[in-house]
């Protein structure tokens, strides 16, 4: 299987380099040169493999210069960190609704899936092609990403990671899970400003000619752990792929039947995977868009206009806090016919003036739909869940639950419908009593967690409460025009 850049098709490498160097040269993303298709003897295969061995099998079809047996060795670690729910397990809620639960991981979110992976993957595809300079992994995160990505990265030699979060856009737990980080290869850096300033500064990093070449003359590369790196985007297709066999081999649904996904995003990675599965031959009915308060995706699929020139909103959902959604620039790529000219001049457009413009018949003739939540309905769907189901919600889950039930009164659809839970609710645990209980309380996350524990059926991980105890190791706050400077400092390369 070979890779293409979304801006530039001439640009071809294998898996393994599309993974070693994360972005393509020209600032392109790597998608698949053409999607490989699930037949009904994959499928009984599927059936039978537990999820590691489901995982290996999906990216096997993609990344193909790697033995399934490779890969299965590979998914079996990365996967064995995770609780005894296992990696993926989807939970009935109610007659045709679904919970895919992604946050049994060691970090609780579903970056896990990926970043508990990316590591073997990186590894592995550097001998693959021979490279063997230092990588340094550079990473923009709005809270979950930047956790994983460090818990996945420490200490794999020949590695480095460096992550920048948003300093006052993250919850407190998740800042604390970054910042108390262990590792010798590690280094956390908070940023003033959102997560697109620390986004848009950490690309400028990877396509700037004079660190590239400094990086180069100390025999280090760069790499990327966001989902702007396939390597990090594949790992994902495979819980779409595994939830559909599931909901299959339990009977809960025929084979063959198409299902719907509501999935809750901001950079849009995570339903990106979900229309990647779909390609591949999953019977998707809908893909339901899920935005928070900065519903900048819900307005492009409603209007076919994404205008990045608008209010940004700190919200109880922070890691939807998003407003330039890289893995969008795939999907675009996609419905205009893989015509990689007019991706580099829409782009080209929404760096120059802050939006472009789409044609909306395309966004219709997708299996794509939007919604929006804001901060009194994504409360509103925390306490009903709790109420009908007794199941707590994390902050961003609740807007997907939302979304849903909103999706569900309009149109009286009753697809049977997975939606995707994507973190822990004790990563958020003050907003989530408060939600439960309907008050406004106001207290350190440790007790929140203690009281949430007191009223929810589901046990507080370890790696949560034991953060109280953790020293903060890594305190450092800048400017994001300062990142370059920080890069080269950290990969101790002199300018």
């Amino acid at each position: 299987m070979k890779f293409i850049s979304t801006r530039n098709k001439n640009i071809v490498v294998s898996g393994a380099q599309a993974i070693a160097y994360g972005i393509s040269e020209d600032g392109g993303l790597f998608v698949p040169a053409e999607f490989p298709v699930l037949r009904d003897d994959d499928f009984i295969k599927l059936e039978e493999m537990d999820y590691p061995e489901r995982a290996a099998y999906v990216l096997n079809k993609y990344l193909d210069e790697f033995s399934f047996s490779e890969l299965k060795d590979m998914c079996q670690k990365a996967y064995s960190s995770f609780d005894e729910e296992g990696p993926a397990p989807v939970s009935k809620i109610d007659d045709s609704l679904y919970l895919l639960e992604l946050w049994h991981g060691p970090t609780c979110a579903f970056k896990d899936l990926a970043l508990q992976l990316l590591p073997y993957l990186l590894v592995e595809s550097k001998k693959k092609i021979g490279l063997s300079e230092e990588t340094l992994i550079l990473v923009a995160t709005s809270g979950d990403t930047g956790k994983a990505a460090l818990e996945g990265f420490k200490d794999v030699e020949g590695t480095k990671i460096m992550v920048f979060y948003p300093a006052d856009g993250v919850s407190n737990m998740q800042r604390l899970q970054m910042v108390t980080q262990k590792g010798g290869n590690v280094k956390v850096i908070g940023i003033k400003g959102n997560f697109d300033d620390a986004q848009s500064a950490v690309k400028k990093v990877f396509t700037d000619e004079s660190v590239i070449e400094l990086l180069k003359n100390s025999g280090i590369t760069m790499s990327s752990a966001n989902s702007i790196n396939f390597g990090r985007l594949a790992p994902q297709i495979a819980y779409y792929v595994s939830s559909y066999v599931d909901l299959v081999s339990s009977g809960e649904i025929k084979k063959g039947d198409k299902i719907n996904f509501v999935v809750p995003t901001g950079n849009f990675g995570n339903i990106l995977a979900a229309y990647y599965a779909f390609k591949m031959g999953i019977p998707i009915n809908k893909l339901i868009v899920a935005s928070n308060s900065n519903k900048i995706l819900s307005d492009f699929f409603n209007t076919g206009e994404y205008d990045i020139k608008r209010q940004f909103y700190k919200t109880i959902s922070p890691s939807m806090d998003i407003l330039i959604s890289s893995n969008l620039e795939r999907f675009i790529f996609e419905i205009v016919g893989r015509d990689d000219e007019k991706v580099r001049e829409l782009y080209l457009n929404l760096k120059e003036n802050g939006v472009f413009k789409l044609d909306k018949k395309l966004l219709d003739e997708s299996i794509f739909l939007a919604g929006w939540a804001d901060e009194e309905e994504t409360k509103e769907a925390i306490a009903s869940y709790f109420d009908l189901y007794d199941y707590a919600l994390d902050t961003h889950t609740a807007v997907a639950a939302s979304v849903h039930t909103d999706y569900a009164t309009e149109t009286g659809d009753n697809t049977p419908c997975v939606i995707v839970s994507t973190a822990s609710p004790y990563k958020f645990p003050l907003d989530v009593y408060n939600a439960i209980n309907g008050t406004d309380k106001k207290m350190d996350a440790f007790k929140a967690v203690n009281l949430l524990e007191m009223t929810i059926a589901l046990d507080a991980p370890e790696n949560i409460k034991n953060l109280k105890e953790q020293k903060v190791i890594h305190g450092d706050i800048i400017e994001p025009a300062d990142i370059k400077k920080k890069v080269l400092e950290f990969a101790n390369v002199q300018r």
